[in-house]
């Protein structure tokens, strides 16, 4: 079923599944395709298990977002085995490779050359969150406000494995604070859009960051801690890129990429009860 907001700007969306998936290790698949709940067989009789990535895909797709790359790790072949070319899911899926081992940055930077113009539409493939109309609210918020990112925030239980946002009281993103020791912020994002703006951004950013191609040898990650997106989201608020947000006040989320959230994910119906498709 196509959301009825119709969007004339072209959306694409950026996945990135290039993680090593240490912290759950050892899976017997990719995270991104670990099975939680259930969705219709094909054949119409029973059900068969859901990747937990299908959830995001969905909701892109309910959004009127028919094209989105992801970008994986050399080994990750069973992401592209289980999704093909995105017919399941209602999309056209395009599949890259990452480069530099340094951060999701990085890994989201791969799509550059392919994005063009487009607006970008960015979720974690191992985050599950409440909200079949999420994107489409960004969405609508960046076309009415202009701003150059618009960012998905969700209350965080604990701020401190999260980039915490503070916000005007309009939703005008003020700081981003990157998984805060201690803090009296509520909400962190999960997920966003973006204008072509900041997707120069973040290619200029990191092109001065020092790290080549040529430094991406097997001790590269130990010799620096990895750049997260937040950061980069830290460096354009404070180059003057304009940022808005939209709250999901009562909605939940849950990361998948720990035991405790995986384990969540698996008990708690919120999710695994979520909405079975959207073509």
């Amino acid at each position: 079923m196509r959301d009825s907001t119709q969007h004339t700007r072209v959306i694409v969306g950026v996945i990135p599944a290039a993680g090593q998936g240490a912290r759950i290790a050892p899976l017997p698949c990719s995270k991104e395709v670990y099975p939680i709940g259930y969705q219709p067989a094909e054949s119409g009789n029973g059900v068969r298990p859901k990747a937990v990535s299908q959830y995001l895909l969905e909701k892109m797709c309910r959004a009127g977002i028919r094209t989105a790359y992801v970008i994986l790790r050399d080994g990750k072949w069973d992401i592209p085995r289980y999704f093909g070319d995105g017919t399941s899911v209602g999309m056209h899926l395009g599949y890259l490779m990452m480069g530099r081992p340094f951060g999701t940055p990085y890994t989201l930077d791969q799509a550059f050359p392919f994005v063009g113009e487009a607006i970008v539409a960015f979720g974690f493939p191992d985050i599950l969150f409440e909200g079949e109309e999420a994107f489409s609210r960004l969405l609508e918020c960046q076309a009415a406000t202009g701003t150059d990112v618009v960012l998905g925030l969700f209350r965080v239980d604990r701020p401190e494995t999260m980039d915490m946002v503070e916000c005007d009281v309009d939703g005008a993103v003020r700081s981003i604070h990157i998984k805060p020791a201690v803090t009296s912020l509520e909400y962190g994002w999960i997920l966003a859009v973006w204008r072509p703006s900041f997707t120069e951004f973040l290619h200029e950013y990191l092109a001065l960051s020092g790290r080549s191609d040529q430094t991406a040898g097997p001790d590269a990650v130990a010799d620096a801690p990895e750049l997260s997106v937040g950061h980069v989201f830290q460096a354009a608020l404070r180059h003057g890129l304009r940022f808005h947000s939209v709250c999901f006040a009562d909605q939940a989320y849950v990361d998948i990429g720990t035991p405790l959230g995986l384990q969540q994910a698996l008990q708690d119906p919120r999710f695994t009860g979520m909405a079975t498709g959207s073509r």
